[in-house]
C-alpha cells in the first residue's frame, strides 16, 4: 500500500512538471473511453440486447431484391401470395416505413411511420396499450383507414388522453 502512494505522489509530480503532456493525456484517455462507451452503447442495443417481443428468435425479416437495389420492401402482390403459399412459416405480416403528416388538431407535424399488415401485431406477440388490433377486413383494398399510435405520440399531441383520440 506505501509503494501505492509512492507511485501516485511521483506521477502527480510528474504531470505537474509538463501540464500539456499531462492535458493531452487526459484528454486522450477521456476521448477513448467516450468513443469506447459510444460503440458499446450501439453494439449492445442493436446485436446484444434481444428484441423487446415475445421469442424473438422466431421472428424473421424477409425482402426482395431487384436489379438497382440489394434489398427492398416487399411488394403487397408478391406478400398476399407469399402470405396464401405459406407452408414454413406460422404465420407473416407486411410494413412499410413511410413519411407522413399529421394534420387535423394544432400544427401539422412530420412523421415517421409504418403502414402494417393487419396481422402485424399478432406477429409480434403484442398488443395494443388502448384500443384494437387491427381487423382483416381493414387489411383490403378499399378497407376503412386506420391508424395506431404509439405512447409517445399520444403522450405529446394528446396529453395521453382517451377522449382526444
Amino acid at each position: 500500500m506505501n509503494n501505492l502512494i509512492q507511485d501516485l505522489k511521483f506521477g502527480l509530480r510528474m504531470l505537474a512538471k509538463s501540464p500539456g503532456f499531462a492535458a493531452v493525456a487526459i484528454v486522450t484517455l477521456a476521448l477513448g473511453i467516450g468513443t469506447n462507451t459510444a460503440i458499446f452503447s450501439v453494439v449492445n442495443g442493436v446485436l446484444l440486447k434481444p428484441l423487446p417481443f415475445p421469442q424473438p428468435d422466431r421472428l424473421v425479416r424477409l425482402s426482395e431484391k431487384s436489379g438497382q437495389f440489394n434489398e427492398m420492401s416487399v411488394a403487397y402482390p408478391n406478400f398476399l401470395d407469399w402470405q396464401r403459399e405459406n407452408k414454413c412459416f406460422q404465420q407473416i405480416a407486411a410494413y412499410v416505413t413511410q413519411d407522413m403528416v399529421l394534420t387535423g388538431q394544432g400544427e401539422p407535424e412530420y412523421l415517421q411511420g409504418e403502414t402494417v399488415s393487419a396481422n402485424f401485431f399478432y406477429v409480434l406477440g403484442v398488443k395494443p396499450l388502448l384500443g384494437r388490433e387491427f381487423k382483416a377486413d381493414e387489411d383490403r383494398q378499399g378497407g376503412a383507414p386506420v391508424a395506431m399510435l404509439n405512447y409517445g405520440l399520444w403522450k405529446r399531441r394528446f396529453g395521453v388522453d382517451p377522449s382526444r383520440l
